[in-house]
């Protein structure tokens, strides 16, 4: 008689539990939108087919081409100083395969989500596909989507080193831009407001949070 095994499948559902009470609410993720969201949606599907198991752990998930899935965590700050209102027109930078725009989604007026990597872009689409509210443009991640400005509130799903005033020309008046910033190897979140042509990122808290290299600054050189 051969003594066979078989692996139950992930509880994905209770992993999603843990997740809103051990990472996210003891670390100021309070926004009960945003909870709820993140509740709701099956982060498992925005990770790899072999790597679902991870989906849940408390810190980033590799991703085709070099890039990550962030962290809930970070993720989930972000959204909550947001203060994302029901009216809101979003630009979504570094949708990756389309997690947090499937957050944003349910909560927001519209979303433009921008990714550089094909294949991401087609993992989005398809994650997305029942998001009505949702467009995904294929585009560099520097550029946004000026044909759909203005915008009143863009996130950046990853650290940068500087935000392009490209970006910055496609907020609204009065509007929100929230990122991650790697400032010499430290990780933190900002977020800063457009007044006319006025515009400076505010660190409110250190978390880790990818880098994108599209938005790496220059080197300069001395000599």
């Amino acid at each position: 008689m051969t003594d066979t095994h078989t692996l139950s499948p992930p509880d994905f559902a209770a992993a999603r539990r843990h997740m809103i009470e051990s990472q996210l609410r003891p670390s100021d993720v309070s926004d009960p939108v945003v909870i709820a969201a993140m509740a709701l949606t099956p982060r498992e599907n925005f990770v790899p087919a072999g790597q679902r198991a991870l989906a849940y752990i408390d810190r980033a998930v590799p991703l085709p081409g070099g890039r990550m899935l962030n962290p809930a965590l970070s993720t989930g700050l972000l959204l909550t100083r947001a203060a994302l209102a029901s009216d809101d027109r979003v630009l979504l930078i570094g949708a990756g395969t389309g997690y947090a725009a499937a957050l944003l989604s349910g909560i927001v007026a519209s979303v433009v989500a921008v990714e550089a990597d094909r294949a991401l872009v087609e993992h989005a689409q398809t994650t997305l596909a029942s998001a009505a509210n949702v467009t995904v443009v294929e585009s560099a991640l520097a550029e946004g989507y000026a044909a759909g400005a203005p915008y009143d509130l863009i996130i950046i799903d990853g650290a940068v080193q500087q935000v392009p005033d490209a970006l910055v020309a496609q907020l609204a008046d009065d509007g929100r831009l929230l990122s991650g910033l790697d400032e010499d190897g430290v990780s933190r979140l900002a977020i800063g407001r457009k007044h006319g042509t006025a515009f400076a990122l505010v660190p409110f808290t250190d978390t880790d949070i990818a880098p994108l290299a599209a938005f790496t600054r220059p080197k300069s050189y001395s000599f």
